[in-house]
């Protein structure tokens, strides 16, 4: 069993939030829990929770449109979303 928490948008190489729109951001936060997923010798397909945060509710549908790329198996995980004033780094 594996449990990833406090993931954002983070280029793993220079640590540093690069992207600029909620799309591109959506984005690097699912590379790298891709990226972690596999260093723990799994994939979206076992994901089985996902909670979102976002720094406005109105984005929400930009960013379920990136999510909905990754899992493809129709069989996409339990989900909770929340709007939050400022997210780290953000």
């Amino acid at each position: 069993m594996l449990f990833v928490s406090g993931n954002i948008a983070l280029n793993p190489k220079t640590m540093k939030v690069e992207a600029e729109s909620v799309e591109d951001q959506t984005l690097q936060v699912m590379k790298n829990l891709e990226a972690i997923l596999k260093a723990g010798g799994s994939d979206f397909s076992r994901v089985v929770k996902a909670t979102i945060l976002l720094d406005d509710i109105n984005d929400f549908g930009k960013v379920n449109s990136v999510y909905a790329q990754f899992f493809t198996d129709g069989q996409p995980p339990a989900r909770a979303c929340y709007a939050v004033d400022k997210i780290p780094l953000g």
